[in-house]
């Protein structure tokens, strides 16, 4: 059999897939309603729909324009393109059918297998283009969808590098097994994380965007990397385009963060307003008396009223603030009035949604903003508080053929930032998520700062991956390895020894049994 593995793409697929795609599109979504996301195909869809199109085509192939093919080497195709369904024994047969009586030696010529699986697929996005075969295509009444295809929940047994035998390293996130799918990634500068996260996403977008059962993600770009146009490249590996980043340096957040409470009661709101008090008072550095805060907590109560319980506003919040200060006072700015004002200046939210959070996947470009101020703690907070919102109007995860339905990640990138304060949308979206087949990855500098006097992240989450440390904390590696004595000073010393790429993973056989090593070293797979 044919491997179809690390295919580069030849010089001008991609343009005309892009072509194709926005023809495709237009066909499927001829009226869609303000409100109904439009349907967009998948670059996986376009590269297997051409290359499936190419080798229906019967006529000679021609040798020298396949020698022509230029491959690039910055684009691969991914190769879940051929193995979806476990198809490729299919494909390969195909293939080899219509070479058959050529001289071209596919099986031992590497090279010459990716230009002719990219001329297979030139030759059908080519087809697919002209005249009117798009439409055939599409309207095929014979198509028959296999059960068990593009309908069912995919398995999301992610690939993120080998362990040391050459295995596989895997992290399962959606079998009944698994109780969930929090993954914690601590790691220095320049350890890899970066690389670490794209695998991720990666992974779980090119297993998933061709089901009924996509998984979008939300990711928090505190470096400015993912949303760098340099990187752009990037994004293909995430099925995603330019159009997925919002930048709030540049444009509001297409979202009002706060909560409707519409319908509901008032000590729900009362609730609502004291932790919303304490998180704007945590945000931001400068000391903030117990009256100040009990003060802005009954500003939010007031500016509920104003609204009749409809999601209300900064600038009203402000007004109502001011309003309850001593009269003298009102001139003057304190501590809450200044973190405020900011949150006005900046602009940061829109006045309604205009998206979905949860059905697009999404990049907030956050290296704009310090790291460790007020505003980017903010942005962080409301749009984690936007999702719990969000979360909770979804019914409960799918469950088919021992797998679990996933819908949405939220990636923190930076993620210390946001957990030296007692975050409650950070814990309620772990505690909501888990039934609703939402999840999150969060990655830090350190293993320190998962477990603090608010929350042990370590304890709720399925995947802690440790890579390179600049400290370790002795009592971290303990509770999270269950080791002492001899196994703690191996561990300590394995991950002192750790490369660049290169993470420990807990091993639970050996935990559970209590006999072997109770981590495994995995060299993550070099994507970015």
């Amino acid at each position: 059999m044919i491997l179809f593995h690390n295919i580069r793409v030849a010089e001008g697929i991609p343009e005309a897939l892009a072509t194709l795609k926005e023809r495709v599109e237009q066909r499927v979504n001829l009226q869609v309603h303000h409100r109904q996301k439009p349907i967009s195909i998948s670059n996986n869809m376009l590269f297997r729909s051409c290359f499936v199109a190419g080798l229906s085509l019967s006529d000679a192939r021609q040798a020298a324009e396949i020698e022509a093919l230029k491959l690039t080497t910055q684009s691969t195709i991914h190769d879940t393109v051929f193995s979806k369904g476990n198809l490729q024994p299919l494909w390969s047969a195909l293939l080899k059918l219509r070479y058959r009586d050529s001289d071209a030696d596919l099986e031992n010529n590497p090279t010459l297998l990716r230009k002719a699986v990219n001329y297979e697929i030139k030759r059908g996005a080519s087809y697919l283009l002209a005249s009117d075969h798009l439409d055939a295509w599409l309207l095929n009444d014979l198509a028959q969808v296999r059960q068990g295809a593009y309908g069912n929940i995919p398995e999301l047994n992610l690939v993120i590098g080998s362990y040391g035998d050459d295995i596989p390293a895997t992290l399962d996130l959606n079998s009944t097994q698994v109780p969930n799918t929090q993954i914690l990634i601590a790691g220095t500068t320049g350890s890899g994380k970066s690389n670490l996260l794209a695998v991720l996403l990666h992974e779980i977008r090119s297993r998933s965007v061709d089901t009924s059962y996509p998984v979008n993600f939300l990711l928090f770009d505190y470096k400015g990397e993912f949303s760098d146009p340099a990187n752009d490249a990037w994004l293909k590996l995430f099925e995603v385009n330019r159009g997925a980043i919002l930048d709030p340096m540049t444009q509001p957040l297409p979202f009002n963060p706060f909560k409707d409470f519409t319908g509901k009661t008032q000590n729900e709101i009362n609730l609502y307003a004291t932790q919303l008090a304490q998180a704007l008072s945590a945000i931001d550095d400068a000391r903030i008396s117990a009256n100040m805060n009990n003060r802005l907590a009954e500003a939010i109560i007031e500016a509920y009223k104003k609204t009749r319980n409809r999601p209300v506003d900064f600038e009203l919040i402000l007004k109502e603030y001011t309003r309850k200060q001593p009269e003298r006072e009102q001139d003057k700015d304190d501590s809450v009035k200044s973190v405020l004002k900011q949150l006005i200046r900046t602009r940061l939210f829109s006045a309604s949604d205009t998206l979905d959070l949860v059905k697009e996947s999404l990049i907030i470009k956050m290296d704009g903003f310090p790291k460790e101020g007020p505003i980017a703690k903010a942005i962080v907070y409301f749009v984690v508080s936007k999702l719990n919102s969000c979360y909770e109007q979804l019914p409960k995860q799918a469950v088919e053929d021992k797998l679990v339905e996933l819908r949405h990640f939220t990636i923190i990138d930076e993620a210390h930032y946001m957990l030296g304060f007692d975050n409650k949308p950070l814990r309620d979206l772990i505690a909501v998520g888990r039934n609703k087949g939402l999840s999150i990855i969060l990655a830090t500098q350190n293993m320190d700062s998962y477990k603090s006097d608010h929350f042990d992240f370590y304890a709720n989450a399925q995947y802690p991956l440790i890579m390179k440390q600049q400290s370790m904390n002795d009592g971290v590696i303990k509770d999270l390895f269950g080791v002492s004595g001899k196994e703690f000073q191996e561990i300590k010393e394995a991950i002192a020894g750790l490369q660049k790429g290169e993470l420990l993973i807990k091993n639970p056989v050996a935990i559970t049994l209590g006999v072997g090593k109770k981590y495994r070293k995995v060299s993550v797979t070099h994507l970015i």
